[in-house]
């Protein structure tokens, strides 16, 4: 059967799976929900940048051409997961009294999901998103932010900042625990070695770095987090009081 490109991936995935429903193949068939468990399970395995069309269908135990009755390529598999991802999310229904609480959780919900499949969120900035889940995500986070009386496109610019720096932050994490567990990467320091390096630079070329290092290295779990959500709701309300 033939893919067309130029049509919505969410419309061809649903296609063929439809396509394969009546037939009785002697093995499991393999599905769009088959391709997204395997492709976590390599995520979870090796990391996201495993993923590939092969170690997928490796997993599936069949040939990469098999893969192609679902996908075109490999930005399909990524949609997927995002799309897997975003389904796992709880929408609240927009309220103007607790838009900000309900951002936090959305967005840590988020947090969450991308940190427990270490480089995921590399998926959702590599994608322009098709799939009824990312959508549905997307659209209850822009009710919220309107909620706060905003005007529309300032919303719409908040919402993809945040869910720029979600993701970021994510693979950040991501990146640092991997090179945490390579015995060749030293680079990685204590916080208190690294106040001590910052704090013995020459101080007349430093000024600020070597007076204020331990504010520049302050934060513990997820306080920066937090803190950045914050300024970026602290915006979405001031510009609501806009005339």
């Amino acid at each position: 059967m033939a893919v067309d490109p130029s049509r919505p991936r969410a419309a061809r995935l649903a296609r063929f799976d439809a396509g394969l429903a009546g037939s009785a193949p002697r093995r499991a068939p393999i599905t769009v929900e088959r391709i997204t468990q395997a492709a976590l399970q390599v995520v979870s395995a090796d990391g996201y940048d495993a993923l590939t069309i092969r170690s997928v269908a490796k997993v599936l135990g069949t040939g990469p051409s098999s893969l192609y009755a679902h996908i075109v390529n490999k930005a399909d598999i990524d949609d997927l997961l995002v799309g897997w991802v975003c389904s796992r999310i709880a929408l609240p229904r927009s309220d103007p009294v607790r838009w900000r609480e309900q951002l936090r959780d959305v967005y840590v919900q988020l947090r969450d999901l991308y940190l427990g499949y270490p480089g995921i969120s590399r998926a959702a900035l590599a994608i322009v998103p098709t799939h009824v889940e990312t959508l549905r995500v997307s659209e209850g986070l822009f009710a919220i932010a309107l909620a706060s009386g905003a005007a529309p496109r300032t919303a719409a610019w908040v919402i993809d900042g945040l869910s720029l720096y979600v993701a970021g932050y994510a693979l950040e994490s991501a990146l640092v625990e991997r090179r945490r567990r390579d015995s060749e990467a030293t680079w990685i320091l204590s916080r208190d070695e690294l106040v001590s390096r910052l704090e013995a630079l020459p101080s007349d070329t430093f000024p600020q770095t070597t007076r204020y290092a331990a504010e520049l290295t302050s934060g513990t779990g997820h306080e920066r987090f937090d803190f950045t959500l914050e300024l970026f709701m602290d915006n979405l309300a001031r510009s609501s009081d806009r005339p």
